[in-house]
């Protein structure tokens, strides 16, 4: 939930005012390529579409781009203008469009982590039995539907200024000789209720869906390692070393997926747990929160639309490489190798961006049957590239 109050801000001099509008031009055009590159890659290539994770990654591009197309620039107009060009009904419109769609963006980034949590840590027959299509239909039409009972319904009927009304319309007067100038203040229950559904809800998800998957993935590292130390006791020199060095891999690779899971939820909160702890205290602090720092909050979740490609995308091999084929006009060096073709089978699935180790391994001695082997390969639902 993104309510924005346009008190006056300081006067910029001419190079600050530069400054500013290259700096949110970069953060807008830099988050629509982003995401539309994501939403071009997924309808271009056949492989991406038939993971189910990456309709939510879809969903949510589609979501920051309304951001970057329909919020963003309002939101640096009001900023650099310092004041209010429209009517109190746009204002309206436009603070609704603000929390409807920042909210679905940070919804579809709580589906994201569910989804990969039965991915990684249940059965492959339990995750498909859990994310069917039409349960990602659903979830999907939650992420959409659930933000307007925090945005235009209660914005547009006037619930979220019940019992502050003196006070906007004060803040309105004193701001600026303006009349149009576009002030949203919120009370108390309406700052906890959106703050709840939109952040507090949704971070707790997350935490606990990605802690589980990290745990997870390290018992998954270590059964296997018991496993190959188990099977390699019989095997040569020659053997052991590539052991070693299969294991140094896994390691690393554990390592890697550590540090993305650490990433993704460290820009989360970066980005917009300063927003909704200033959202939450001012109310009960008589909004005496600076306009300044009320701006620096809300951009900073802005940039967030920006990041997620990156974080939900770019980090993904499968991603970069349908990325590589529409930037160099389907190159034949970055076409994507056959699943089916010949070669060792993975022992290690990314997942968006997150890495789990699978809970068999190809061991020295051969002793997985040929029914194991191939059911790695058919196991499309919950896996997407090698590493």
């Amino acid at each position: 939930s993104l309510p924005l109050r346009a008190n006056a801000l300081s006067n910029y001099t001419l190079p600050e005012r530069l400054a500013l509008i290259t700096f949110l031009s970069l953060v807008m055009l830099m988050s629509v390529l982003g995401n539309l590159l994501v939403m071009v890659a997924v309808c271009k290539d056949r492989q991406l579409r038939k993971i189910k994770t990456n309709y939510f990654i879809v969903s949510l591009a589609f979501a920051d781009l309304l951001v970057s197309v329909l919020v963003m620039p309002f939101g640096a107009i009001e900023l650099i203008h310092q004041n209010g060009i429209y009517g109190e009904t746009l204002c309206l419109v436009r603070t609704s469009l603000d929390v409807l769609l920042t909210t679905a963006s940070i919804l579809h980034l709580c589906c994201i982590s569910l989804d990969r949590y039965y991915a990684i840590c249940c059965q492959p027959l339990v995750y498909r039995n859990k994310m069917t299509p039409m349960r990602v239909a659903l979830m999907l039409g939650g992420c959409w539907v659930i933000p307007s009972f925090i945005s235009f319904l209660p914005i547009m009927q006037g619930w979220n200024s019940i019992g502050i009304t003196n006070l906007i319309e004060a803040r309105r007067s004193s701001g600026s000789s303006n009349s149009t100038v576009c002030v949203f203040m919120v009370n108390k229950p309406y700052a906890l209720t959106c703050s709840l559904v939109a952040f507090y809800i949704p971070l707790g998800l997350m935490v606990l869906a990605y802690q589980r998957i990290y745990v997870t993935a390290r018992e998954h590292a270590r059964q296997i390692s018991v496993l190959q130390r188990a099977g390699g006791a019989g095997i040569a020199g020659a053997t052991s070393d590539s052991a070693d060095h299969q294991r140094n891999h896994r390691m690393r690779t554990e390592t890697k997926a550590a540090k993305t899971l650490c990433i993704i939820m460290g820009c989360f909160c970066l980005c917009w747990a300063p927003f909704f702890v200033t959202n939450v205290v001012d109310p009960f602090i008589h909004y005496t929160v600076p306009a300044q720092l009320w701006a620096a909050c809300l951009w900073l979740g802005y940039i967030n639309s920006m990041l997620n490609p990156i974080l939900y995308a770019f980090l993904n091999k499968s991603f970069r490489r349908a990325f590589l084929i529409i930037l160099c006009c389907g190159h034949k060096r970055y076409r994507r190798p056959s699943i089916l073709g010949s070669g060792a089978p993975c022992t290690t699935t990314q997942i968006n961006g997150s890495t789990h180790v699978l809970k068999y391994s190809i061991l020295h001695n051969g002793t997985h049957t040929e029914q194991e082997k191939l059911s790695l390969h058919n196991d499309t639902e919950s896996q997407e590239s090698c590493l």
